[in-house]
C-alpha cells in the first residue's frame, strides 16, 4: 500500500498557525531539514510522529488526510482544461505547487472561474426578459458550508440545550416539539390541505400549518425548523455575519441551511446520534427508524459528524435528480466532485436510479487511485395529485475505502476485486477503454480512423 502524503497538509497547517520549519521542528523534537522533506514528500511520516503531529498542531488526525487540497486541486485542474483559456496541458506538479504554495490565489481562480461561467451562460440567453442577470448564489452557499466542514458547534450546542430541557425519547420528540411551540412561544400546529406550501406560519396569529401531504418524519422536521427559528435566531446570525454573504438570496440561503442543520441536529443529538451509528454500522434504514427520522435526514445528518476530538467516518453526500442536476453536495470524505460540469455516468449515483428502492453498492476508482465506498439508493415522493410525475432523487453517500470496514455495506465485498474505475467528467478523464464516454477528453487529441470503428465511443492519443 502506498504511504500517505501530507507534506502540503502539514506545510498549510503550519503556515495557518504562523510557524517557521525551524519552530514547529523544535516543538516535535526534529530537525528542520528532516520537517522540510516532510512537507516535500520526500520523507514518510512514522505513527508516533504523526500523533505527535496532531496534538501539536491541536488538530485531529483527520485534518492530515489532505483532503482539502486534493479537492482544491481538482476543482483547478477542471477550470484550467477549459478549452476557452486556450491553455497547455499543465503538469499535476504545477496544479499541486499552486494548490500548496498558494491556496488563496487558488481559490481565488476559481471564483473568477465561476463568475466567468456565469457571464457566458448570461450572455448566451440565461438573461430575463427584463434584463436582469440569472446570479444563482447556490455556490456560494455550497461553498461556506463546505468551509465549515458542514460542522456547526454553536448550533450544536442550542440544540443540545433545547433537547435536554424537552427530555424526551424519539419516538416522543415530535409531541414535546409541538408542545415547546404552544407553550413557550403559544404557536398552535395544525395539519392539514396546504395548497402550494408544506409549511406556513403566520407571526399575527402565530398558526403553523403542516401540510397533511408530508409524512410524520417530515412534519417533525418541519417543527424543529420552526422551533429554532424561534430559538436559535442568534446564534444563526453570529454565524452568518462573518460569512458575509454577497446577496439578500446568498444570506437566505445561508439562514435557511442554517436553521435546516440546528433542527437536524435536536431531532439526532450529536453524542446518541454517533454512537448509534457506530453501533449500528452505519445502516441508514436503521438510524432512520431509531430516530424517528428519513432516511435522507439520516444520511445528511451522518454527513455532519465533524467534532473535534469526536468525529465520525468522514462522507460525501449528494442529492441528484434523474437529469443529473446536484441540489445537494458535501464532501468531508474528500471526493473531487466536478463542480462545473456532470460526473462520470459509471458511477454508482446515475446507475441507482435504473433499481428505484435498492441500495446499491459500488467501489468506485478515481483515476488518481483514490479509492471510495460508494452507496446510493433513490427516494422518490408522493404526487399532489394524480397524472403527476413523482419527484425522484438519488441520494449517495462515501467514504474512503480505508473505513469501508466499519460500514455495513461493505459486507461481502472484497475492495481490490470490485473496484470500478471511473472520472470526475468524461471531459477530464483520460480512461481510453471507457465505454460509456459521452465526450473525448479536452486534453487529449483525438484518433480518427474511418476504417475501423472502435467499442469505446472515442479513440484518442495518450
Amino acid at each position: 500500500m502506498a504511504r500517505p502524503l501530507i507534506g502540503r497538509t502539514l506545510r498549510r497547517l503550519r503556515q495557518e498557525q504562523s510557524l517557521t520549519q525551524q519552530a514547529l521542528a523544535g516543538r516535535l523534537g526534529i530537525s528542520a531539514s528532516y520537517l522540510n522533506l516532510i512537507e516535500h514528500d520526500q520523507r514518510a511520516v512514522t505513527a508516533s510522529l504523526l500523533i505527535k503531529l496532531g496534538q501539536t498542531l491541536q488538530v485531529d488526525l483527520d485534518c492530515l488526510s489532505g483532503s482539502q487540497e486534493r479537492q482544491l486541486e481538482s476543482g483547478l485542474r477542471e477550470v484550467l482544461a477549459d478549452p476557452i483559456l486556450g491553455l497547455e496541458e499543465l503538469p499535476d506538479g504545477e496544479i499541486r505547487t499552486l494548490a500548496a504554495g498558494a491556496p488563496q490565489a487558488a481559490r481565488a481562480m476559481l471564483a473568477l472561474y465561476r463568475a466567468l461561467r456565469v457571464a457566458r451562460e448570461d450572455s448566451s440567453g440565461l438573461a430575463l426578459p427584463s434584463g436582469r442577470r440569472i446570479v444563482l448564489p447556490t455556490e456560494e452557499t455550497r461553498d461556506f458550508f463546505h468551509q465549515q466542514a458542514n460542522h456547526f458547534p454553536a448550533l450544536e450546542q442550542v440544540a443540545e440545550t433545547i433537547g435536554e430541557e424537552l427530555g424526551a425519547a424519539p419516538a416522543e420528540l415530535n409531541h414535546a416539539v409541538a408542545e415547546r411551540l404552544r407553550r413557550v412561544h403559544g404557536v398552535r400546529v395544525r395539519v392539514g390541505p396546504l395548497e402550494g406550501s408544506l409549511r406556513r406560519y403566520d407571526p399575527a396569529t402565530r398558526l403553523l400549518e403542516l401540510s397533511e401531504f408530508q409524512p410524520r418524519e417530515s412534519r417533525g422536521f418541519q417543527m424543529a425548523f420552526q422551533l429554532m427559528l424561534l430559538e436559535a435566531r442568534d446564534a444563526v446570525e453570529a454565524i452568518l455575519a462573518p460569512a458575509a454573504p454577497t446577496t439578500t438570496e446568498a444570506a437566505a440561503l445561508f439562514r435557511i441551511g442554517l436553521l435546516n442543520y440546528a433542527a437536524a441536529a435536536l431531532l439526532m443529538p450529536y453524542g446518541a446520534f454517533l454512537a448509534a451509528a457506530r453501533t449500528l454500522r452505519h445502516d441508514l434504514d436503521l438510524l432512520a427508524a431509531r430516530f424517528g427520522v428519513s432516511f435522507e435526514q439520516a444520511a445528511h445528518r451522518l454527513a455532519t459528524m465533524q467534532r473535534s476530538g469526536q468525529r465520525g467516518v468522514p462522507f460525501f453526500f449528494l442529492r441528484v435528480d434523474p437529469a443529473g442536476n446536484v441540489d445537494k453536495r458535501f464532501s468531508a470524505a474528500g471526493f473531487p466532485f466536478a463542480r462545473f460540469g456532470g460526473s462520470c455516468p459509471r458511477w454508482v449515483v446515475h446507475t441507482a436510479f435504473a433499481t428505484p428502492g435498492s441500495m446499491r453498492v459500488q467501489v468506485a476508482e478515481l483515476p488518481d487511485g483514490a479509492t471510495f465506498l460508494c452507496f446510493a439508493r433513490t427516494l422518490t415522493g408522493p404526487t399532489q395529485r394524480w397524472g403527476e410525475p413523482p419527484p425522484m432523487h438519488v441520494v449517495a453517500m462515501g467514504c474512503d475505502i480505508g473505513r469501508a470496514a466499519e460500514v455495513v455495506y461493505a459486507d461481502g465485498i472484497a475492495p481490490a476485486e470490485a473496484k470500478i474505475g471511473i472520472g470526475l467528467s468524461c471531459r477530464l478523464c483520460d480512461r481510453a477503454e471507457c465505454r460509456s464516454r459521452a465526450f473525448p477528453p479536452l486534453e487529449h487529441r483525438l484518433t480518427l480512423d474511418p476504417n475501423e470503428e472502435s467499442t469505446t465511443p472515442w479513440r484518442f492519443e495518450r
